[in-house]
């Protein structure tokens, strides 16, 4: 599952045990070794549909981590693109993979899909983003959600809300879940259990659950955080046995309003 760059298991091991900012600020540096990385199929894929859905101009990255995501908004926005994330270690390994990408750009070496657009990578709060109103006509997020617990949801939901200019787009992919006979379903339930029992006798808590992030569960919520919201299905990553598709991308849209 992890390369030879990637974290031992010492050093997962003492991550796990850490609050959620500071286990991330200790895996930063290797982290885009890791399989908890959004993969570049995933990352590829959104931006396709993003390209459909645009043109944008101002985009955000919700807990941008290593960056993965802010470089799918620099393919689509046309203005800037500010990445927020509460972990300072993954900032700055973002920060250094957007100063490399300017040199390779100043060199011109940088792929055309990529154009140079102004980054602003921000420390902030998912629940309380540093950011005015209808700041961002474009909001994406990738991998963060099993970091949030279901209650905190609504909340979270209305940051995003709030920070979308009317007929903004709010857009994150979201895998289909595992048949209950493969493994995956089994490996999935298996950490979640551990990761619960780790949180009932260990503190400070590490929220990271990969099953409680249902696309109905998920839908409705955004319906009721005043969201219109429709679902994308991701092809390029393929169907599963019964036709549907693996993944699909979540676009919720904040509407206009009279007056708005």
């Amino acid at each position: 599952m992890f390369d030879p760059q990637g974290p031992s298991l010492r050093e997962l091991a003492v991550q796990a045990l850490s609050s959620v900012e500071h286990g991330y600020d200790l895996l930063a540096p290797k982290f885009d070794h890791t399989p908890f990385r959004t993969p570049d199929a995933v990352l590829d894929a959104v931006e396709r549909e993003l390209r459909q859905l645009g043109p944008f101009d101002r985009g955000l990255d919700l807990c941008c981590g290593t960056g993965a995501g802010t470089e799918v908004l620099r393919a689509v926005c046309r203005q800037r693109v500010t990445g927020v994330d509460f972990s300072a270690g993954m900032l700055a390994q973002a920060a250094a993979a957007a100063r490399a990408d300017g040199l390779a750009e100043a060199e011109g070496v940088a792929e055309a899909a990529h154009p140079t657009v102004p980054v602003d990578l921000v420390r902030g709060d998912a629940f309380a983003l540093p950011f005015a109103g209808s700041a961002f006509d474009l909001l994406v997020s990738f991998g963060a959600f099993g970091h949030f617990l279901p209650r905190e949801r609504p909340a979270l939901f209305a940051e995003a809300y709030r920070v979308l200019g009317p007929g903004g787009r709010f857009v994150f992919p979201i895998g289909a879940p595992p048949p209950i006979r493969s493994r995956a379903y089994w490996m999935l339930l298996g950490f979640d259990a551990v990761m619960k029992v780790r949180n009932a006798v260990w503190r400070p808590p590490f929220v990271m659950y990969y099953r409680g992030f249902g696309l109905a569960e998920v839908c409705a919520e955004l319906t009721r955080t005043g969201f219109e919201v429709s679902l994308r299905e991701l092809t390029d990553l393929g169907r599963r046995a019964d036709g549907s598709p693996r993944a699909r991308a979540v676009v919720a849209t904040k509407p206009y309003r009279q007056g708005s």
